[in-house]
C-alpha cells in the first residue's frame, strides 16, 4: 500500500533559520529519505506556497488564486511517498522523520477517491 507523509511546517520557520541551519535541516531530511531504501517511492521539498497557484473550474470558467492560500499557521512543506505493508508501519516511519521535531507529519493512505470510506 502507498502512504503519504505530508510535512506541515509553521509559517515563517524557514525564514527564521540561518543559512547553515537550513542546510543542516535539509541534509538531515535527505539522509532520512535515503535511509528508507525500497520503502521510499518519491519525496520532494516544496517551495513556499506564496509561489503556488490554485486552479478551480466552475461553470466552465477557470479561477486562479495565487498563494499563500489560507490564513493558516502552517504550510505544506514537503512529502514522502512510501510503500508500506500497513498504516502502523507508515506511522512508525513518520515517528522517525526529523521533521516531526519541528513540524507536523501527517500520514495518509493513498486510495482512489471512489473507494469505500470505512
Amino acid at each position: 500500500m502507498s502512504y503519504l507523509l505530508l510535512i506541515h511546517e509553521p509559517r515563517g520557520q524557514r525564514e527564521a533559520r540561518s543559512e547553515a541551519e537550513a542546510h543542516a535541516c535539509y541534509a538531515e531530511m535527505v539522509a532520512f529519505g535515503e535511509s528508507l531504501g525500497d520503502k521510499l517511492l518519491a519525496s520532494e521539498s516544496l517551495s513556499h506556497d506564496r509561489h503556488g497557484v490554485r486552479v478551480q473550474i466552475q461553470h466552465a470558467k477557470p479561477t486562479l488564486r495565487d498563494g499563500p492560500f489560507t490564513e493558516s499557521k502552517e504550510m505544506l512543506g514537503g512529502f514522502f511517498l512510501l510503500d508500506c505493508a500497513s498504516l502502523d508501519e507508515a506511522v512508525a516511519i513518520a515517528q522517525r522523520c526529523p521533521a516531526a521535531r519541528f513540524a507536523t507529519v501527517e500520514v495518509r493512505e493513498c486510495a482512489p477517491c471512489d473507494a469505500p470510506q470505512l
